[in-house]
C-alpha cells in the first residue's frame, strides 16, 4: 500500500475525531460522549494500517485536541481512555479466556477513569469537598455508572467495528487499493 494512501486515510480519520472533539465545545452534554465516538473511528486505522498508524493517528488527535478543543474535560477523557482503548480493545480479545479478558477491560478503565478524575482536579484545583452532595461522593456513583455504560461501550465498539467489516471494508478497499 502507498504511503500517501496510508497518509491520507490517517489524516481523514484524525481531522473527523477532531471535528469530534470541537463539538464538544458547541455541545456542553458531549463531554464523554464525543471523545468515545472519536475514540471509535481509530478502529478503521487499526484494521486498514494496524496499530503503530492507529497510535500516531491518537497521538496527533489527542495533542490537538488539548491544543485547540475549549472542554479539556472532554481532551483529557480522550486521551486518557477513550482515545486508545479501540486501539488495545482489539488487542485484548486476541486473549482466549473471555473472562480475563473483560477482568483486563475494567481494571483498564478504571484506573484510566480515576486517573483522569485526579489529573483533571489537580490540574483544574477543584476541592475534593464539592464533590459530595448530601453526603455522597459523587465520583464513586458517577465511577459506577460509568461501568454500566462502559458495558454498552464495549459492546458497540465491537458491533460498529462487525458492521464496518461487513458493510464497508471491502468497498474501501477496492475504492482506494489499501
Amino acid at each position: 500500500m502507498k504511503t500517501s494512501v496510508k497518509v491520507s486515510l490517517g489524516g481523514v480519520i484524525a481531522a473527523l475525531s477532531l471535528v469530534l472533539m470541537l463539538l464538544c465545545s458547541v455541545i456542553p452534554f458531549g463531554t464523554f460522549a464525543f471523545p468515545a465516538f472519536a475514540g471509535i473511528l481509530l478502529t478503521v486505522i487499526v484494521i486498514n494500517l494496524g496499530y503503530g498508524w492507529a497510535f500516531a493517528v491518537y497521538f496527533v488527535t489527542a495533542v490537538l485536541s488539548f491544543l485547540l478543543v475549549t472542554d479539556k474535560e472532554a481532551a483529557l477523557y480522550y486521551t486518557a481512555f477513550f482515545g486508545f482503548y479501540p486501539i488495545l480493545k482489539s488487542l485484548i480479545e486476541r486473549l482466549r479466556s473471555k473472562v480475563v479478558q473483560y477482568v483486563i477491560k475494567y481494571v483498564i478503565f478504571n484506573v484510566c477513569m480515576i486517573a483522569a478524575f485526579l489529573i483533571g482536579t489537580f490540574l483544574l484545583s477543584v476541592p475534593k469537598e464539592s464533590f459530595n452532595l448530601f453526603g455522597v461522593y459523587l465520583p464513586g456513583v458517577f465511577l459506577a455508572i460509568g461501568n454500566v455504560f462502559f458495558i454498552i461501550y464495549d459492546l458497540c465498539v465491537t458491533r460498529l467495528v462487525t458492521l464496518y467489516l461487513l458493510k464497508w471494508h471491502n468497498r474501501l478497499n477496492k475504492n482506494t487499493k489499501l
